[in-house]
């Protein structure tokens, strides 16, 4: 198996949120391909967080995208330059106003890597605690939502957590924590 060569890369659209180029790419078999399209976005993290009270943080907000009020993990974009670990408790600080003791890697995964190249880092935190209000963008309207490791487990098996992400995420904690 061999990589693709990257002939030529254009950006059409760079945009805080919206980045996308087109490369032109030789394939191993000589095939060209002219125009091959990939989004660009940030590293990204999401937090399975666990309270010192043993209950879940979720978040539940809308999003346009899928054109639904979803409930989610707390998650969020690494910063330029911000280690991942410390952008996990700085998101779940903003979004929840929790803190935590602990936080352990639990995978990295890429939503779509034939169209985009980001990987998102899931942390299981534990030991939080309220220690001040949200701090939320202009632009963000989050709700935090508390679950019991039984309920959120319930809540995952009931196929009702839609961002895919999350769901592995939550999957991946559960296993290592031996409740699946």
């Amino acid at each position: 198996m061999e990589k693709w060569t990257l002939l030529e890369s254009k950006y059409l659209v760079q945009r805080p949120w919206a980045t996308l180029r087109v490369d032109k790419l030789q394939l191993p078999n000589g095939t060209i391909k002219d125009e091959y399209y990939v989004l660009e976005y940030p590293t990204w993290v999401n937090m399975v967080a666990i309270t010192e009270d043993n209950e879940v943080l979720f978040v539940q907000q809308y999003r346009h995208g899928a054109g639904q009020i979803m409930v989610e993990l707390p998650a969020g974009v690494v910063e330029d330059g911000e280690d991942p670990e410390l952008a996990a408790h700085r998101e779940l600080l903003e979004e929840t106003g929790y803190a935590f003791d602990k936080i352990e890697k639990i995978c990295a995964l890429y939503a779509n890597p034939a169209t985009s190249g980001n990987v998102t880092y899931t942390y299981l935190l534990t030991g939080g605690r309220k220690v001040q209000e949200q701090e939320l963008d202009a632009s963000e309207d989050i709700d935090v939502v508390r679950m019991s490791i039984d309920e959120a487990k319930q809540f995952l098996l009931a196929n009702k957590i839609g961002q895919a992400l999350h769901s592995s995420a939550l999957f991946y904690t559960f296993q290592k924590l031996g409740l699946l």
